[in-house]
């Protein structure tokens, strides 16, 4: 035990004293607050105030103009095309809509011009205020109120709410949601990153031939084990610096990017183009910021529990990949020989990951998801992904860690068998079935 520990202290103490170890420790809460503030900036930055000439030559407008909406406003232009486009060419209009001569049972013939392409969500908006209004001549023309169709519209907010055994209980199916997926690709990412650098190291080792000084004072699978419990604890340093560093980063950026300050953000730039109807969007920016912090608070998630139980399956996961990847280091000389062996270590992980979008989501506690959380290859992800959700039983937790301490023990074993032969095999193209030989031979 004392040489296994040797082992895992050098490999831990080799890979945290790297430049790159470092970098990256640094550099990973930077790059996940980016993934989550950038777009939240260049929303609130860009497509913001445009403004859209109208050339009415169809009358469409005119009673009014469209109201200002989603940071775009309009401005009437002359009817006459030729003119309009001179008109546009002078000013800075973002857009010039040019509505023809309309038959109101057949609308067609509308243009958009631009200066340079035209942005996807300008023309959504564009085409939506256009539909509207040709709607709005249609209802007038057949005698229909808008503002009585309006009132029988129906804008329902459900509220979700889980019933258990402890009573009943608000909850959030888009919190759950988000904390399966970055649970599950947490754990997804680790074992890919991690595994790896244990299958590179072990064959590096072999390669340099260092291993033949190494092996004769310890035995292999005491060297096999020390290699994953040493990037183990390199895996969960580098999650604990990122937590940290995430958690201090998105504090700050929450702060200084919140609702009220996206809404005044908004305020100050559509007032330049709409007036008043900035106010009304304000409104609307602040209602949605606030409905997203209380989802954040009202969510029913034992968060003792899911990270508790976090905790446990990336340690179980990593170390029951780690030594599959341990023991294909060992088997091969190149790491052009490692993608015959890969394919069946990795798939599982991949659709796992895949697979739970579709069925973990749609009924995280089916059939398929219970297996998919039993099976030791899958469980790790799959569990993981079912628990911010609730209606997990006890005893299906209980079978699920067992059967996963079970699988890394047989893995350990079965790795083991490999790498004692492996580990000191140089120059020979390794089949599966020779690897199935050397789990029999004796020594």
């Amino acid at each position: 035990m004392s040489k296994i520990w040797l082992i895992a202290q050098r490999e831990y103490l080799t890979r945290v004293r790297k430049k790159s170890f470092i970098i990256m420790s640094l550099l990973g809460p930077l790059i996940t607050a980016a993934i989550f503030a950038v777009p939240v900036i260049i929303a609130t930055m860009s497509d913001s105030g445009k403004v859209v000439a109208v050339a009415d030559a169809g009358g469409l407008f005119t009673d009014k103009l469209p109201e200002a909406k989603d940071d775009i406003s309009f401005t009437r232009v002359s009817a006459d095309l030729p003119t309009a486009k001179a008109a546009f060419k002078k000013a800075k209009y973002d857009a010039l809509l040019y509505v023809p001569k309309l038959d109101m049972a057949n609308p067609n013939g509308f243009q958009v011009f631009s200066r340079k392409g035209l942005g996807m969500s300008l023309q959504r908006d564009i085409e939506q205020t256009v539909e509207n209004a040709v709607e709005a001549q249609r209802l007038k023309k057949a005698g229909i109120d808008q503002a009585l169709l309006n009132t029988m519209k129906a804008d329902v907010d459900l509220q979700t709410i889980s019933l258990s055994d402890d009573g009943e209980r608000s909850s959030s199916t888009g919190v759950s949601t988000g904390v399966a997926y970055v649970c599950g690709f947490l754990i997804y990412m680790f074992i890919f990153i991690y595994g790896i650098q244990i299958m590179r190291g072990v064959m590096e080792e072999k390669t340099n031939r260092i291993v033949e000084v190494v092996i004769s004072s310890v035995k292999p699978f005491e060297l096999m084990m020390g290699k994953v419990l040493g990037i183990a604890g390199v895996g969960f340093t580098q999650l604990a610096l990122w937590i940290v560093l995430s958690f201090g980063i998105m504090s700050a950026v929450t702060g200084s990017i919140s609702p009220e300050k996206i809404a005044q953000k908004r305020v100050e730039q559509v007032n330049a183009a709409a007036g008043s109807t900035a106010t009304v969007q304000a409104k609307e920016t602040r209602k949605e910021g606030n409905e997203i912090i209380q989802a954040l608070k009202s969510a029913d998630i034992n968060v003792a529990l899911v990270a508790a139980c976090f905790l446990f399956y990336f340690l179980g996961g990593y170390l029951f990949y780690g030594a599959l990847f341990g023991a294909i280091g060992s088997a091969v000389d190149s790491e052009t020989d490692t993608q015959q062996f890969m394919m069946p270590v990795t798939m599982p992980l991949v659709l796992t990951f895949v697979v739970s979008q579709a069925v973990l989501t749609t009924n995280p506690n089916g059939q398929v998801a219970v297996w998919m959380s039993m099976i030791p290859f899958t469980s790790p992800i799959a569990m993981m992904m079912r628990l911010p959700f609730g209606g997990v039983p006890m005893w299906q937790l209980a079978v699920s860690m067992l059967l996963l301490i079970a699988g890394f023990l047989g893995t350990i074993w079965l790795a083991g068998r490999i790498y004692r032969v492996g580990i000191l095999m140089y120059g020979k193209k390794v089949t599966y079935g020779e690897l199935s030989k050397w789990l029999f031979y004796k020594g």
